[in-house]
Protein backbone atom coordinates (compact mmCIF):
# COMPACT_ATOMS: atom_id res chain seq x y z
CA UNK A 1 0.00 0.00 0.00
CA UNK A 2 2.11 2.24 0.67
CA UNK A 3 4.48 1.62 -2.36
CA UNK A 4 1.11 2.26 -4.42
CA UNK A 5 0.77 5.42 -2.60
CA UNK A 6 4.44 6.43 -3.48
CA UNK A 7 3.87 5.87 -7.23
CA UNK A 8 0.40 7.65 -6.72
CA UNK A 9 1.70 10.34 -5.48
CA UNK A 10 5.18 10.66 -7.80
CA UNK A 11 2.35 10.26 -10.72
CA UNK A 12 0.21 12.99 -9.51
CA UNK A 13 3.49 15.46 -8.95
CA UNK A 14 4.43 14.47 -12.09
CA UNK A 15 1.11 15.49 -14.64
CA UNK A 16 0.80 18.28 -12.16
CA UNK A 17 4.38 19.58 -13.65
CA UNK A 18 3.61 18.40 -16.72
CA UNK A 19 0.17 20.18 -17.40
CA UNK A 20 1.73 23.47 -15.70
CA UNK A 21 4.62 23.38 -18.34
CA UNK A 22 2.38 22.88 -21.12
CA UNK A 23 0.47 24.91 -20.16
CA UNK A 24 2.91 27.48 -20.00
CA UNK A 25 4.68 26.50 -23.37
CA UNK A 26 1.16 27.17 -25.05
CA UNK A 27 0.81 30.60 -23.28
CA UNK A 28 4.11 31.30 -24.24
CA UNK A 29 3.29 30.32 -28.00
CA UNK A 30 0.24 32.47 -28.03
CA UNK A 31 2.06 35.41 -26.43
CA UNK A 32 4.78 34.74 -29.76
CA UNK A 33 2.12 34.01 -31.98
CA UNK A 34 0.41 37.67 -30.97
CA UNK A 35 3.04 39.38 -31.40
CA UNK A 36 3.89 38.03 -34.91
CA UNK A 37 0.97 39.23 -35.99
CA UNK A 38 0.94 42.61 -34.47
CA UNK A 39 4.56 42.84 -36.27
CA UNK A 40 3.03 41.69 -39.32
CA UNK A 41 0.07 44.36 -38.90
CA UNK A 42 2.65 46.77 -38.16
CA UNK A 43 4.75 46.01 -41.28
CA UNK A 44 1.52 46.22 -43.32
CA UNK A 45 0.83 49.81 -42.41
CA UNK A 46 1.67 51.82 -45.27
CA UNK A 47 5.00 54.12 -45.07
CA UNK A 48 3.03 57.09 -45.50
CA UNK A 49 0.90 56.56 -42.73
CA UNK A 50 3.95 56.61 -40.65
CA UNK A 51 5.47 59.50 -42.18
CA UNK A 52 2.26 61.60 -41.34
CA UNK A 53 2.74 64.35 -38.85
CA UNK A 54 1.33 63.87 -35.53
CA UNK A 55 -1.55 65.94 -36.36
CA UNK A 56 -2.69 64.61 -39.13
CA UNK A 57 -2.41 60.91 -37.31
CA UNK A 58 -3.89 61.71 -33.96
CA UNK A 59 -5.41 64.99 -33.83
CA UNK A 60 -7.59 65.27 -37.10
CA UNK A 61 -9.10 61.79 -36.97
CA UNK A 62 -10.29 63.02 -33.67
CA UNK A 63 -11.85 66.42 -35.44
CA UNK A 64 -13.46 64.18 -38.10
CA UNK A 65 -15.43 62.64 -35.07
CA UNK A 66 -17.30 66.16 -34.12
CA UNK A 67 -17.25 67.87 -37.76
CA UNK A 68 -20.23 65.62 -38.86
CA UNK A 69 -22.45 67.13 -36.14
CA UNK A 70 -20.97 70.33 -36.92
CA UNK A 71 -21.51 70.11 -40.44
CA UNK A 72 -25.49 70.40 -39.77
CA UNK A 73 -25.10 73.78 -37.45
CA UNK A 74 -23.34 75.85 -39.60
CA UNK A 75 -24.72 77.68 -42.62
CA UNK A 76 -23.83 77.56 -45.85
CA UNK A 77 -22.50 81.43 -46.12
CA UNK A 78 -20.33 80.84 -42.84
CA UNK A 79 -18.76 77.32 -44.06
CA UNK A 80 -17.89 79.31 -47.16
CA UNK A 81 -16.43 81.73 -45.61
CA UNK A 82 -14.18 79.63 -43.59
CA UNK A 83 -13.05 77.39 -46.67
CA UNK A 84 -11.88 80.40 -48.25
CA UNK A 85 -9.77 81.65 -45.08
CA UNK A 86 -8.64 78.43 -44.97
CA UNK A 87 -7.27 78.60 -48.54
CA UNK A 88 -6.01 81.91 -48.08
CA UNK A 89 -3.91 80.71 -44.95
CA UNK A 90 -2.92 77.53 -47.45
CA UNK A 91 -4.60 75.03 -45.23
CA UNK A 92 -1.52 73.48 -43.74
CA UNK A 93 -3.75 71.02 -42.06
CA UNK A 94 -6.07 69.90 -44.64
CA UNK A 95 -8.76 70.71 -42.54
CA UNK A 96 -12.34 71.42 -43.78
CA UNK A 97 -14.32 73.87 -42.37
CA UNK A 98 -16.57 71.58 -39.90
CA UNK A 99 -13.28 70.52 -38.81
CA UNK A 100 -11.71 73.65 -37.79
CA UNK A 101 -14.54 74.73 -36.20
CA UNK A 102 -14.22 71.23 -34.38
CA UNK A 103 -10.66 72.44 -33.17
CA UNK A 104 -12.11 75.39 -31.42
CA UNK A 105 -14.64 73.79 -29.52
CA UNK A 106 -12.18 71.11 -28.46
CA UNK A 107 -9.16 74.23 -27.51
CA UNK A 108 -12.94 75.97 -25.55
CA UNK A 109 -13.12 72.97 -23.20
CA UNK A 110 -9.76 72.68 -23.00
CA UNK A 111 -9.09 76.92 -22.00
CA UNK A 112 -12.10 75.76 -19.66
CA UNK A 113 -10.22 72.93 -17.94
CA UNK A 114 -7.32 75.13 -17.42
CA UNK A 115 -9.04 77.17 -15.74
CA UNK A 116 -10.70 74.93 -13.19
CA UNK A 117 -7.53 73.19 -12.96
CA UNK A 118 -5.81 76.58 -11.58
CA UNK A 119 -8.87 77.54 -9.83
CA UNK A 120 -8.18 74.48 -7.25
CA UNK A 121 -4.38 74.59 -7.47
CA UNK A 122 -5.02 78.11 -6.50
CA UNK A 123 -7.86 77.77 -4.36
CA UNK A 124 -9.74 80.89 -5.95
CA UNK A 125 -12.64 82.41 -5.26
CA UNK A 126 -16.17 81.85 -6.52
CA UNK A 127 -16.04 85.12 -8.61
CA UNK A 128 -12.10 84.86 -9.15
CA UNK A 129 -12.95 81.53 -10.58
CA UNK A 130 -15.72 82.36 -12.76
CA UNK A 131 -13.79 84.94 -14.23
CA UNK A 132 -10.81 82.92 -14.78
CA UNK A 133 -12.75 79.69 -16.29
CA UNK A 134 -14.95 82.24 -18.69
CA UNK A 135 -11.54 84.30 -19.78
CA UNK A 136 -9.75 80.71 -20.65
CA UNK A 137 -13.07 79.48 -22.53
CA UNK A 138 -13.39 82.43 -24.68
CA UNK A 139 -9.64 82.43 -25.44
CA UNK A 140 -9.33 78.87 -26.51
CA UNK A 141 -12.40 79.35 -28.65
CA UNK A 142 -10.77 82.28 -30.50
CA UNK A 143 -6.92 81.00 -30.26
CA UNK A 144 -7.38 79.28 -33.58
CA UNK A 145 -8.89 82.12 -35.35
CA UNK A 146 -6.05 84.06 -34.31
CA UNK A 147 -3.98 81.56 -35.50
CA UNK A 148 -5.64 81.41 -38.61
CA UNK A 149 -5.70 85.40 -39.31
CA UNK A 150 -1.98 85.45 -38.01
CA UNK A 151 -1.21 82.55 -40.93
CA UNK A 152 -3.15 84.37 -43.44
CA UNK A 153 -1.44 87.51 -43.21
CA UNK A 154 2.20 85.92 -43.21
CA UNK A 155 1.29 84.01 -46.07
CA UNK A 156 0.46 87.29 -48.03
CA UNK A 157 3.28 89.09 -46.84
CA UNK A 158 5.24 86.01 -48.38
CA UNK A 159 3.52 86.30 -51.77
CA UNK A 160 3.59 90.10 -51.72
CA UNK A 161 7.63 89.96 -51.09
CA UNK A 162 8.32 86.86 -53.71
CA UNK A 163 6.22 88.25 -56.30
CA UNK A 164 8.57 90.45 -58.60
CA UNK A 165 11.29 87.95 -58.23
CA UNK A 166 9.51 85.28 -59.81
CA UNK A 167 7.94 87.77 -62.13
CA UNK A 168 11.37 88.76 -62.97
CA UNK A 169 12.42 85.30 -63.86
CA UNK A 170 9.89 84.26 -65.39
CA UNK A 171 10.30 87.06 -67.84
CA UNK A 172 14.22 85.59 -68.59
CA UNK A 173 12.47 82.48 -69.07
CA UNK A 174 10.20 83.41 -71.69
CA UNK A 175 13.09 85.60 -73.65
CA UNK A 176 15.07 82.18 -73.86
CA UNK A 177 12.37 81.01 -75.79
CA UNK A 178 10.39 79.34 -73.17
CA UNK A 179 6.33 78.95 -73.65
CA UNK A 180 4.59 80.28 -70.51
CA UNK A 181 3.69 77.09 -68.85
CA UNK A 182 7.06 75.82 -69.33
CA UNK A 183 8.30 78.86 -67.70
CA UNK A 184 5.74 78.28 -64.92
CA UNK A 185 7.72 74.71 -64.29
CA UNK A 186 11.37 76.49 -64.31
CA UNK A 187 9.85 79.10 -61.89
CA UNK A 188 8.29 76.03 -59.70
CA UNK A 189 12.39 74.29 -59.89
CA UNK A 190 14.20 77.04 -58.92
CA UNK A 191 12.26 78.78 -56.61
CA UNK A 192 10.65 77.96 -52.75
CA UNK A 193 7.95 79.00 -50.85
CA UNK A 194 4.14 79.84 -51.15
CA UNK A 195 4.63 81.24 -54.49
CA UNK A 196 6.58 78.18 -55.71
CA UNK A 197 3.27 75.98 -54.62
CA UNK A 198 0.95 78.05 -56.01
CA UNK A 199 2.32 77.63 -59.61
CA UNK A 200 2.61 74.09 -59.14
CA UNK A 201 -0.72 73.88 -58.18
CA UNK A 202 -1.64 76.05 -61.30
CA UNK A 203 0.45 73.36 -63.49
CA UNK A 204 -1.01 70.15 -62.02
CA UNK A 205 -4.37 72.05 -62.71
CA UNK A 206 -3.76 72.93 -66.32
CA UNK A 207 -2.36 69.11 -66.80
CA UNK A 208 -5.60 67.82 -66.05
CA UNK A 209 -7.54 69.20 -68.03
CA UNK A 210 -8.50 72.99 -66.51
CA UNK A 211 -8.10 75.88 -69.21
CA UNK A 212 -4.93 78.12 -68.46
CA UNK A 213 -6.86 81.26 -67.30
CA UNK A 214 -9.35 79.42 -65.27
CA UNK A 215 -6.61 78.02 -63.12
CA UNK A 216 -4.94 81.43 -63.05
CA UNK A 217 -7.99 83.08 -62.18
CA UNK A 218 -8.61 80.50 -59.17
CA UNK A 219 -5.25 80.93 -58.17
CA UNK A 220 -5.93 84.59 -57.38
CA UNK A 221 -9.19 84.25 -55.87
CA UNK A 222 -8.01 81.45 -53.41
CA UNK A 223 -5.35 84.24 -52.03
CA UNK A 224 -6.74 87.11 -52.05
CA UNK A 225 -3.27 89.16 -52.78
CA UNK A 226 -3.95 92.46 -54.49
CA UNK A 227 -0.60 92.15 -56.66
CA UNK A 228 -0.99 88.82 -57.72
CA UNK A 229 -4.23 89.48 -58.97
CA UNK A 230 -3.24 91.91 -60.96
CA UNK A 231 -0.88 90.08 -62.49
CA UNK A 232 -3.32 87.01 -63.51
CA UNK A 233 -5.65 89.61 -64.92
CA UNK A 234 -2.32 91.26 -67.07
CA UNK A 235 -1.58 87.86 -68.18
CA UNK A 236 -4.87 86.98 -69.16
CA UNK A 237 -5.32 90.06 -71.13
CA UNK A 238 -2.11 89.73 -72.84
CA UNK A 239 -3.21 86.01 -73.74
CA UNK A 240 -6.67 87.15 -75.15
CA UNK A 241 -4.98 90.33 -76.69
CA UNK A 242 -2.24 87.96 -78.24
CA UNK A 243 0.22 90.94 -76.94
CA UNK A 244 4.12 90.03 -76.23
CA UNK A 245 3.85 88.41 -72.49
CA UNK A 246 7.51 89.44 -72.09
CA UNK A 247 7.15 93.07 -71.73
CA UNK A 248 3.81 92.70 -69.41
CA UNK A 249 6.02 90.62 -67.54
CA UNK A 250 8.63 93.14 -67.53
CA UNK A 251 6.19 96.39 -66.56
CA UNK A 252 4.49 94.17 -64.17
CA UNK A 253 7.48 93.38 -62.13
CA UNK A 254 8.62 97.46 -62.11
CA UNK A 255 5.44 98.18 -61.04
CA UNK A 256 5.25 95.82 -58.23
CA UNK A 257 8.71 96.84 -57.33
CA UNK A 258 7.44 100.75 -57.03
CA UNK A 259 4.28 99.49 -55.19
CA UNK A 260 6.27 97.79 -52.77
CA UNK A 261 8.58 100.93 -52.18
CA UNK A 262 5.03 102.98 -51.59
CA UNK A 263 4.07 100.70 -49.05
CA UNK A 264 7.37 100.63 -47.25
CA UNK A 265 7.57 104.56 -47.73
CA UNK A 266 4.20 104.57 -45.82
CA UNK A 267 5.27 101.74 -43.38
CA UNK A 268 7.95 104.69 -42.46
CA UNK A 269 5.79 107.76 -41.71
CA UNK A 270 3.04 105.73 -40.28
CA UNK A 271 6.07 104.73 -37.63
CA UNK A 272 6.47 107.93 -35.73
CA UNK A 273 2.74 108.08 -34.88
CA UNK A 274 2.67 104.71 -33.91
CA UNK A 275 5.55 105.70 -31.42
CA UNK A 276 3.64 108.55 -29.73
CA UNK A 277 1.33 105.93 -27.84
CA UNK A 278 4.44 103.65 -25.90
CA UNK A 279 6.14 107.03 -25.65
CA UNK A 280 3.26 108.77 -23.74
CA UNK A 281 2.82 105.76 -21.42
CA UNK A 282 6.07 104.12 -20.63
CA UNK A 283 8.68 106.82 -21.48
CA UNK A 284 7.44 110.23 -20.29
CA UNK A 285 6.35 109.40 -17.14
CA UNK A 286 10.09 107.77 -16.50
CA UNK A 287 11.29 110.85 -17.55
CA UNK A 288 9.19 112.65 -15.14
CA UNK A 289 9.58 110.72 -12.17
CA UNK A 290 13.30 111.15 -13.11
CA UNK A 291 13.36 114.78 -13.45
CA UNK A 292 10.75 115.76 -10.55
CA UNK A 293 11.23 113.24 -8.06
CA UNK A 294 14.09 114.84 -6.18
CA UNK A 295 12.18 118.30 -5.92
CA UNK A 296 8.81 116.78 -4.87
CA UNK A 297 10.75 114.40 -1.99
CA UNK A 298 12.42 117.95 -0.75
CA UNK A 299 9.21 119.70 -0.83
CA UNK A 300 7.71 117.57 1.02
CA UNK A 301 10.42 117.58 3.63
CA UNK A 302 10.59 121.03 4.14
CA UNK A 303 6.21 121.31 4.52
CA UNK A 304 6.78 118.41 7.16
CA UNK A 305 9.48 120.66 8.92
CA UNK A 306 7.23 123.66 8.87
CA UNK A 307 4.18 121.81 10.26
CA UNK A 308 6.23 120.42 13.16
Amino acid sequence: MKQLAVVLSFLAVFFLVWGLAVGLAGRRLAVRERLARLNQKARRLPLEDLEKPFFERVILPILQRFSGRLARMMTKDKKALLEKRLLMAGNPFHMTAEQFRAAQYLSAMLGLGTGMLLAAVFRAGPLSMFLGEVSLLLAGFLLPDLLLKWRIKARQEALRKSLPDVIDLLAVSVEAGLGFDAALAKVVEKSKGFIAEEFARVLDEINIGKPRRDALRDMAARNGVDELTVFVGAIIQADMLGVGITNVLRVQSRQMRQLRRQQAEERAMKAPVKMLIPMVVFIFPVIFIILLGPGVIKLIKEFSRIYK
